[in-house]
């Protein structure tokens, strides 16, 4: 055993003894031992964040208790030596090497659908025109997640299609027991032995698709599809699981999902994180009156920074309106990018389009391709992190690199995006409102950090 790895397993036994009953001085003092470890100095400045959250014993605090009462030994384990130590504090030197080749930093994780086969027929499904008969080889996906971790990326987000028809995936994350990995998933399939397997596992996380309660949930999944979600939430939670929600905004459940009523429930199942994102009109009958309005967008935003974050013991992740925490949009490799079913390397889980295929080029090839550095480099020019996205916020980002650098729809129809004329016209307006709600307000906020942003990539 190396010495780094001797001192990781101390700080992983002696987090998990202390974490029944933690308190916020302990977690303070953890957060000190967490910024030694940490080399890259925007962690560094992310774990100030979280001691002066501790300090005011703000939600946070509880969600730590919860997750260290309720959590399994194993699952806290996992979440320690896997989450916090491999993929943030301890592969910065690996992250560096690629930023001196490449002039960027690899992404810190990416999205992998490995299938595209699914038991439900939710109405505007995003992955919905994908082809039903290729999956990616095995082979393949253990080839990625071993080049994933040579460029320092130890999380990994397992898509679909529903992931758990695919049993040979739960064997490739017992191989990569270094790594974790958030599994969204519509829950239909977790059943008891299911749920034993990723307990056993301990560096699995799923996230749970819901639309709301039963009514919205039913109404765009099919019926039964809510019940069978809150099976799942009990198993999981019963076997001391990691485990959280996905929801979809649209115009019809905003309001719903903005709501305690809708939080309190889902943290009341179990739930220690919660994903939100915005319907964009793509793949199975795209329909731009799904989308919600950028008013709707807008007070979804309020709610979770001025509700959730300050009173919920739940993560709840916003996209697209943290842009400000991740300095704009994420898209080609700029932080994460989409592989699908077949191999193709896509900017994003909703840019359809590619002009690589993994199946003939390394990770690491794929991810430094002029497209992905088209759409990086554009990125740079967005002033209005609060409207960051380069589909529907800055669509000429996506609509210019495809043509510029030829990538091809990676489904039937995914041209629609920039080519249908309804659908652009709708995404125009929606663009043009979302800057005139946000524009001024990210001035007032987050100037700042902007222009601290812009001065580092000068330097």
């Amino acid at each position: 055993m190396t010495i780094k790895n001797y001192l990781k397993e101390q700080v992983v036994n002696k987090t998990v003894s202390i974490m029944p009953n933690v308190s916020n001085e302990t977690l303070v003092k953890l957060t000190y031992l967490a910024e030694k470890l940490a080399k890259d100095p925007n962690h560094a400045e992310k774990i100030k964040g979280i001691r002066e959250s501790f300090r005011r014993n703000g939600p946070s605090v509880e969600l730590v208790r919860r997750l260290a009462k309720n959590l399994s030994v194993k699952s806290k384990e996992k979440l320690v030596s896997n989450l916090i130590l491999n993929w943030n504090l301890l592969t910065y030197d690996k992250k560096k090497k690629f930023e001196k080749k490449h002039g960027f930093m690899p992404p810190a994780f990416f999205v992998l659908s490995p299938t595209m086969r699914c038991q439900l027929l939710c109405r505007g499904c995003y992955a919905g025109e994908y082809t039903k008969v290729d999956d990616l080889p095995a082979e393949t996906i253990d080839r990625l997640f071993s080049e994933a971790k040579e460029l320092g990326t130890y999380f990994i987000t397992i898509s679909g299609g529903e992931p758990f028809i695919r049993e040979d995936l739960l064997d490739l994350f017992e191989k990569h027991n270094d790594m974790y990995f958030l599994v969204y998933t519509n829950g239909q399939l977790i059943d008891e032995k299911l749920a034993d397997r990723i307990a056993e596992l301990g560096n699995v996380a799923p996230g749970i698709s819901v639309e709301g309660f039963e009514k919205e949930t039913d109404e765009r999944r099919g019926s039964g599809t809510f019940k069978g979600i809150v099976r799942a939430m009990d198993l999981l939670r019963e076997r001391g699981v990691v485990f959280g929600f996905s929801a979809t905004p649209t115009r019809y459940n905003s309001e719903m999902l903005a709501s305690d009523e809708f939080i309190d429930f889902y943290i009341e199942k179990g739930c220690s994180f919660g994903w939100l994102f915005q319907y964009i009109p793509i793949g199975k009958r795209p329909d731009p009156e799904l989308m919600a309005t950028p008013e709707q967008r807008q007070m979804l935003r309020e709610f979770v920074h001025n509700n959730i974050r300050k009173t919920k013991p739940i993560f709840v992740g916003d996209f697209w309106n943290d842009g400000p925490y991740v300095k704009g949009c994420m898209a080609g490799a700029r932080m994460y990018f989409h592989i699908n079913c077949r191999g193709d390397v896509e900017p994003c889980v909703f840019m359809h389009f590619s002009v690589d295929n993994i199946k003939d080029k390394s990770l690491e090839d794929a991810i430094t391709s002029d497209f992905f550095r088209g759409i990086r480099e554009d990125l740079k020019k967005v002033e209005n992190w609060l409207a960051p996205c380069c589909i529907i916020d800055n669509p000429k980002i996506l609509r210019e690199n495809v043509k510029k650098f030829g990538a091809k729809a990676t489904h039937e129809g995914g041209e629609s995006i920039y080519e249908d004329e309804g659908i652009c016209r709708h995404i125009d307006a929606y663009s043009g409102r979302m800057h005139e709600l946000t524009g001024e307000l990210f001035k007032e906020k987050y100037s700042a950090l902007y222009l601290k942003e812009k001065a580092k990539e000068r330097d």
